[in-house]
């Protein structure tokens, strides 16, 4: 089957929604396993410090309005900063497990999907245990170096006032060189997950390259899941932070966060697939994907295509 695909954002959509709906079952467990667990646990985190402590919240707000001996004070002060960061340590952890799990196992089925391959869940299962560690030095190395620009431009516009113009310019333009590289970085976990690397650096350098004359549809790719996950999060943050303990007995506020958590599911799974498709469709603007396509219809002829979604698909790509 040859299509012909405009290099666009709704044609990875497009793209990514076949391969989704191909293997639509495979998809859905995953996302049951990784991303519904995430997606929850990230809407209501607001929620669990005062149905965890609600304690230290009653000691805090009882500080706010009478004033303590120095001694008590100093003991309750160490005591939340000691017990407090636990929570959130385990909370941070878990955030980060999943999210690599589920990037892990999402990329390794679309890249197969997109040839039409067998995608098996044991087999994306499997490829966590492989991916997991390339994938966690990507991030952390990306985070890192995002992470130290960030800090001088955040001091540059603490230290700006009307009369330092200089400065301001000099803080914007720090912040239009973290963005772009944000972008030219969005293929790294691809690379991580899909390419044998040999480097921590690699992905990145991998990434820079594939994204050289694509960068323009990287960014509306990134923008469009960033915009719309930095929307529904916020939305939901404030729908919990709004509401009380009791709040978790009405049943409309149920299945307000039950629907939220589903949309922000179908955000991330679009995410990582859309990734994956950018990165396939990268690479056949530079002319490696030839290869692979061939070797892939070398064996086409003793396919019988039951199902056209999951029979291989050959992309010729078109500049707009």
């Amino acid at each position: 089957m040859a299509t012909a695909t405009n290099l666009t954002l709704w044609g990875i959509l497009s793209e990514s929604k076949r391969i989704i709906n191909a293997h639509s079952r495979h998809f859905l467990a995953l996302s049951v396993i990784f991303l519904l667990p995430l997606s929850f646990s990230l809407i209501v985190s607001p929620s669990l410090f005062p149905l965890l402590y609600p304690q230290h919240s009653s000691h805090v707000h009882i500080l706010r309005r009478q004033t303590l001996p120095q001694p008590q004070t100093l003991t309750l002060t160490t005591s939340l900063s000691l017990s407090l960061p636990i929570p959130f340590l385990l909370f941070f952890l878990f955030v980060v497990f999943f999210s690599l799990f589920a990037l892990a196992s999402i990329t390794h089925s679309v890249f197969h999907g997109f040839f039409g391959r067998p995608v098996k869940l044991p087999s994306a299962l499997l490829s966590v245990a492989t991916s997991f560690l390339p994938l966690l030095v990507t991030s952390f190395i990306t985070n890192l170096i995002l992470l130290s620009l960030s800090l001088p431009a955040i001091f540059l516009f603490s230290t700006t006032s009307s009369s330092s113009i200089l400065v301001a310019i000099s803080a914007v333009l720090v912040l239009l060189a973290i963005v772009y590289l944000r972008v030219s970085w969005s293929l790294a976990s691809v690379v991580a997950v899909t390419e044998s690397t040999c480097g921590a650096l690699h992905p990145l350098r991998r990434s820079a390259f594939l994204t050289k004359g694509m960068r323009t549809l990287a960014a509306s790719c990134f923008l469009f899941f960033g915009s719309l996950q930095t929307i529904l999060l916020w939305t939901a943050s404030m729908l919990v932070v709004g509401s009380d303990g009791w709040a978790w007995k009405d049943w409309a506020f149920v299945v307000q966060i039950v629907l939220t958590s589903t949309l922000l599911v179908l955000l991330m799974l679009y995410n990582a697939a859309a990734d994956t498709v950018l990165y396939m469709y990268c690479k056949a603007v530079h002319g490696e994907l030839a290869l692979e396509i061939a070797e892939e219809f070398a064996w086409q002829y003793v396919c019988l295509p039951f199902d056209d979604g999951k029979v291989p698909h050959v992309v010729s790509v078109v500049r707009v």
